[in-house]
This record gives C-alpha cells, sequence and structure tokens, in this order.
C-alpha cells in the first residue's frame, strides 16, 4: 500500500515537473477571474497580474487567501506558489480579499476599485455575522446599500416588495423583533428615501464610514494563553493588539497601539511582544498552532508597517494617486451638475408641454362645449318661432269664432219668438252663447299674450345665439401654443443637448472651488456625525418596543450595556491607552 502510494505521489510530482503551467482561479468579492500562470511564479507575480487585471494599484489592503485544514493563511509573495501549502487541485482556488483594514476610510481609500471591494467585503462580514452590528445601525446600513445598487429612490419603480428577494439584515436581527419583512423594508425603504442625490462611491463610502466604528471590524481574533493559562482572545488590527476575554469581543481589557511596540517574534508556539517602553517587560503568550503564530506575525508586520506609513509624508505614487482621484472626483462632480442642470431643463420642459398640452384639451373641450351651446341655442330658437307662430294661428282662429258667436247672438236676439218655451230655449241659448262669447274672448286674450311671451323667448334664444358665435368665433381665433410661452434660454433646442453642451475644461477656479468644499466637507464632518448619532436613536426608538428581550445574544446584551455607559470603540481605546504601558504588561500577566 505503501509503495502504491509513493508511486503515485512520484507520478504526480513527475507531471509537475513536466508540465509548465497551472491554472487558477480568483476569487474576488465581485467576481471570479481564471489564470494560466508559470510553474516558475512567485506569490508576486500571481499577485500583481490579479491587481492589474482588476485596475488596483492600492495593492498594500490586499492579498490572496486560502484554507489550510482548519485555519487561514496568505499567499506568501517572496515565495513560488506551488511551494506553498495551497489546494493542489486544478484549477488553484484562492480568495482575493482585503488583508488589512484602513484607520479612516475616507482618507485612505482613493481609487473606486479599492472602496468597491471593501465594501463588499465588510457587507459580507456584517451579514453573515462575522462583525457585529447593532440592530439600528443594520437598517441604516441596509439604506445606503440599496442606494448604491439601485440609486435615487423613486417611488413609481421601488414599489413595496423591491426588497423581498435583497438580503441587507443580519439573520439576528431579524429574529431579535416582531416584525414582519414588509415592515423591515418600509424602514430601510424610509432610510433610502433620504440618501437621494448620492451616486454609487458615496453611498458606499457612507456605508464604511459607519462600520469602520463598529466594534469588530477590522479586528483579527486568536485564541491565546498568557504565562498562568488564562484563556484569551489577542485582536489584531490597523491600531494594535488588543486583549479581550473569550466572551466578550466587543470590549477590549486592555489595548497596546503599533508606536508602543518594539519587536515582536515568536519560538514554535510562544509569541513575544518587545514594548518600546524599556521598563517594560517583555509580555508573552501561547496560541495553539505554529500555523497561527506565522499568521499573527503577518498581520502584526502588515499592520504595523501600514500605521507607521500612515503617520509619514505619502509617497509620489500615492500623492499622484489622490492628486488623480481629486481631478476625477471635480471632474464627477461638473459632471454630475451638468447633468442636473440638464435633468433641470428636461423637467422644465416637459412640464411646459404638459402644460400646453393640457391647456389644448381645455380650450378644444371648451369649443367643444360652445358648438354644442349654440346647437342648443339654434334648436331652442326654432322651436319658440314654431310654438310663436301656432300660438298666432289659435289665436286668429279664435277671434274668428269670437265674432261669428256674437252674429248668432245679434241674429238671435232679432228673430222674434213666439212660444214661451222658445223664448226660454233661446234665453238659455244666449246665456250660454255669452258665456262661450266670454270664454272664447279670455282665451283669444291668454294666447294672444303667450304669442307674445313666445315672441320675447324668440328674441332672447337669438341673442343667446349671436353670444355664442361669438365666444366660439373668440376660442377658435386664438393659438394653443400662445397660453404658456417659454424664452429660449429656458429650454433646451429640441430637447437634445449638443456636444458643446459636453465640453468642459478644468480651471483653476474649478479646483479651488472644490478644495473650499473639501475644506467645508471637514468642518460639516462633527455636525454630520451628530445628526448620524440621532438617527441612530430615532431607528432604536422606533423598533425597540418590537424587541423580543429573550431572543438577544450574549453580544446584543453587551453591546447595549456598552451603550448605557457611553463607551464606543474609541472612547474605549483612548481609556485603555492612558495607563502607562509597563502597568498594562503586569496587568496582561495577572489575567
Amino acid at each position: 500500500m505503501a509503495s502504491v502510494l509513493a508511486s503515485k505521489m512520484g507520478l504526480s510530482s513527475l507531471r509537475r515537473r513536466q508540465a509548465k503551467s497551472f491554472n487558477v482561479r480568483i476569487v474576488t468579492m465581485d467576481a471570479d477571474l481564471e489564470f494560466s500562470c508559470e510553474v516558475k511564479w512567485k506569490g508576486k507575480d500571481l499577485f500583481e497580474l490579479v491587481c492589474r487585471t482588476l485596475g488596483l494599484r492600492e495593492t498594500w489592503f490586499f492579498g490572496l487567501q486560502y484554507n489550510v485544514k482548519d485555519t487561514v493563511a496568505w499567499l506568501k509573495m517572496d515565495k513560488k506558489v506551488l511551494d506553498q501549502e495551497i489546494p493542489k487541485e486544478e484549477p488553484i482556488v484562492l480568495n482575493f480579499l482585503a488583508k488589512f483594514y484602513p484607520e479612516n476610510a475616507e482618507e485612505e481609500l482613493v481609487q473606486d476599485i479599492t472602496q468597491h471591494l471593501f465594501f463588499l467585503q465588510v457587507k459580507k462580514k456584517i451579514l453573515d455575522e462575522e462583525v457585529y452590528c447593532p440592530p439600528e445601525a443594520s437598517v441604516l446600513l441596509a439604506s445606503y446599500a440599496v442606494q448604491a445598487k439601485y440609486g435615487d429612490y423613486d417611488p413609481n419603480i421601488h414599489k413595496p416588495g423591491f426588497l423581498a428577494q435583497e438580503e441587507l439584515l443580519p439573520k439576528r436581527v431579524i429574529n431579535l423583533y416582531q416584525m414582519t419583512a414588509e415592515m423591515w423594508e418600509e424602514r430601510i425603504t424610509a432610510c433610502y428615501a433620504e440618501h437621494r442625490g448620492r451616486t454609487r462611491d458615496e453611498a458606499e463610502m457612507e456605508y464604511l464610514k459607519i462600520a469602520q466604528d463598529l466594534e469588530m471590524y477590522g479586528v483579527n481574533y486568536f485564541f491565546i494563553r498568557n504565562k498562568k493559562g488564562t484563556d484569551l482572545l489577542l485582536g489584531v488590527d490597523a491600531l494594535g493588539l488588543h486583549i479581550y476575554d473569550p466572551e466578550n469581543k466587543l470590549t477590549p481589557k486592555i489595548s497596546f497601539p503599533w508606536n508602543e511596540i518594539r519587536n515582536i517574534s515568536y519560538s514554535d508556539k510562544e509569541f513575544a511582544i518587545k514594548p518600546l517602553d524599556k521598563k517594560a517587560d517583555v509580555f508573552k503568550f501561547n496560541s495553539s498552532k505554529l500555523r497561527v503564530n506565522k499568521l499573527i506575525l503577518q498581520l502584526c508586520i502588515g499592520n504595523h508597517d501600514l500605521f507607521m506609513r500612515r503617520r509619514r509624508v505619502d509617497s509620489l505614487e500615492v500623492q499622484q494617486m489622490k492628486a488623480q482621484a481629486r481631478e476625477e472626483k471635480a471632474r464627477k462632480q461638473m459632471e454630475r451638475q451638468r447633468l442636473e442642470r440638464e435633468k433641470h431643463l428636461r423637467e422644465e420642459a416637459e412640464r411646459a408641454r404638459d402644460e400646453l398640452e393640457r391647456r389644448l384639451i381645455q380650450l378644444q373641450d371648451e369649443a367643444h362645449m360652445a358648438n354644442e351651446a349654440l346647437l342648443r341655442s339654434e334648436e331652442t330658437a326654432d322651436l319658440l318661432a314654431e310654438k310663436a307662430q301656432i300660438a298666432e294661428e289659435e289665436a286668429k282662429l279664435l277671434a274668428q269664432k269670437a265674432a261669428e258667436a256674437e252674429q248668432e247672438i245679434q241674429r238671435i236676439k232679432v228673430t222674434a219668438i213666439r212660444s214661451e218655451e222658445e223664448k226660454r230655449l233661446i234665453e238659455q241659448k244666449m246665456l250660454e252663447a255669452e258665456m262661450l262669447a266670454l270664454k272664447m274672448a279670455e282665451e283669444s286674450e291668454r294666447r294672444a299674450k303667450e304669442a307674445d311671451q313666445l315672441k320675447q323667448d324668440l328674441q332672447e334664444a337669438r341673442e343667446s345665439e349671436r353670444r355664442a358665435k361669438y365666444k366660439l368665433l373668440e376660442i377658435t381665433s386664438k393659438s394653443p401654443y400662445s397660453a404658456a410661452p417659454l424664452s429660449s434660454s429656458a429650454l433646451p433646442p429640441d430637447l437634445s443637448f449638443s456636444t458643446e453642451n459636453l465640453c468642459f475644461d478644468f480651471k483653476d477656479t474649478d479646483m479651488k472651488r472644490l478644495s473650499m468644499e473639501i475644506e467645508k466637507e471637514k468642518v460639516e464632518y462633527m455636525e454630520k456625525s451628530k445628526h448620524l448619532q440621532e438617527q441612530l436613536n430615532e431607528l432604536k426608538t422606533e423598533i425597540e418596543s418590537l424587541k423580543l428581550k429573550e431572543r438577544e445574544t450574549p453580544l446584543d446584551i453587551l453591546h447595549n450595556e456598552n451603550t448605557e455607559r457611553g463607551t464606543s470603540k474609541q472612547s474605549n481605546f483612548k481609556k485603555l491607552t492612558l495607563q502607562s504601558t509597563k502597568s498594562r504588561v503586569a496587568f496582561f500577566e495577572e489575567l
């Protein structure tokens, strides 16, 4: 069995010697990259190839990470790739990740790609709960992540449910409150709506500025023991070394800034830290494995170098990068202002067009109504004329009948009736004839009055018809586009923008204005920090009543205690470093 295994190992090593290249898959936070590498390549050759492919110049923050058994390791730059303890199955998978974190993301991260990769990595660590984030900060961070992905909030586009498939909050936060997914989305959207006008880069930077104040941000933890055998946690970050209780990763017991440390070394599993203060003793601790000591040393050296580098004048390369970044920021600012102006002009033009269309429709409606009123007036006039004519004819007929009745009365009076019965009948007929004549006369008079009234109504109808015609003539004589005149300066010609508008030059005044804006931003930083704290407190108050206390994790309880005491990451670090190095070393030994 041993001989077979040895023969297989010999065959694989022979194939490796014969092969001139090997395949590597680099997994970044944004995409996967595949390369064919030469066998002789060192870690530096592969790392530089990845950085060139990404267009990344701030290489000192990053590294290539891989897993070795139950711990992680970083590819060594000065050693051949295949000679290291990397997985040998092709393609060899390596993770391109941030190895070191900045103290102040806004001041140190220059390139957009650097900022974007940090944003994605920090976001993943928060969602995976590798970095503790309180609920109110989680909601605010989620809103900036949404702004970075979707741009400005538009209620017509971003309707309820548009975040249903997004992973924005740690599961711990979701489980801690009696809130539905719709309620969380409503809270996040309310904050998201306030970020209008921020670009993707600005939203990502705001995310990092909030995240860098989290207690576990950028800290690498390792289990160690001091001389007394007490189990402790060592935290390594951009500021220095921190000693924690294993049950409390938020608040260190002791801290040693990098400027207080002279030398770091290890022998087997024992690690030795030599302070700069000559009065302080070298303090030692033990880790679980030799491999862990190597990793601790790498992180200590890298963080110490960056700590000292930040406090020196920037190198020529960094100065050039920052100058280019400032110019790019100025160019983007001017471009954004130009786009805002064009957007404003386009919106004004669209509003003017809509107003003209509305006015045209209104005039068309008025013309239609005037036409209908004219038709009704003409019909009414014709009907009244017809009624007047009928009334006149009826009056003439009634007058004729009345005359005939009067003649009959005269004829009856002249006729001699000898018989009393005939006389009585004649008198009765005369009475009836008189009553009929009287009634006919009254009816004739009424019909005459009705005819006069109809004539008057006809005259009014004709007058109404004349007014309707006049109004219709007045409406149709108006131009629908003269209602809201716009000056040529207010509207872009034909709503298009010539290449002339896209051209602009950098001037000294532009750069001076940018410098003034940067100074103004620095002055406003404290106000923004205060506003941020107020915003977080407001969010916390809104959701506090829905919290399920029994679901709080130990870290939630510790964070609440720190908040009640007014302890923050920065204030605690300052407090811990007030004591002398010697007293802190002695305290560590006694833990």
